[in-house]
């Protein structure tokens, strides 16, 4: 499935998908972290954000229910330069383009990482649209342009729990994977 990014600075991506179909806006960023990819994407300070993964060579090791930060991705998307659907680790209960599917995440790969990371580190955070379903450069760019900035949002409303609850043992039939 073709991907795109498009950047309010004109720059448009074309890759491949490997999470879920759709179309979705966020603040495009970068992580340098090799490993824990798992917990980048379920980190609740990701929220609203398209996070770029500058390691090569993500999704080896799978997702397990273990080493999630929140109940759900955090993310608005997820960019890499390879994925590797087939996963390494004992503890992994689905690869990682499974697990994005099924809680509707868009990531695409495929792309020039260094290039969008230095554009990022250069130019500062902006805003970014992965799209399945527009694929016309000139309209995705249109999109993104007019789209919302994530200044001035209150997205601890968005990422916190609903009513206080107290922590013992990991119920980890909460972080089961959705049906």
């Amino acid at each position: 499935m073709v991907v795109k990014l498009a950047l309010e600075n004109g720059t448009v991506f074309t890759g491949t998908g490997f999470g879920s179909e759709g179309e979705i806006f966020g603040e495009v960023v970068f992580n340098t972290s090799i490993t824990g990819y798992q917990e980048i994407l379920t980190d609740p300070s990701y929220a609203g954000q398209i996070v770029t993964m500058t390691y090569p060579l993500i999704g080896n090791y799978g997702v397990n229910l273990d080493d999630v930060e929140s109940v759900k991705p955090q993310v608005s998307g997820f960019i890499v330069r390879e994925y590797f659907d087939f996963y390494s680790n004992w503890r992994a209960n689905s690869s990682l383009g499974e697990w994005l599917k099924k809680n509707n995440i868009i990531a695409i790969q495929g792309i020039d990482t260094r290039m969008l990371t230095k554009m990022i580190r250069t130019q500062g955070a902006m805003r970014g649209i992965l799209s399945t379903i527009e694929l016309d450069d000139n309209k995705l760019i249109e999109k993104v342009k007019s789209s919302s900035s994530m200044s001035g949002s209150d997205l601890a409303k968005v990422v916190t729990c609903q009513k206080p609850y107290k922590w013992d043992e990991v119920d980890k039939t909460i972080f089961a994977l959705p049906s």
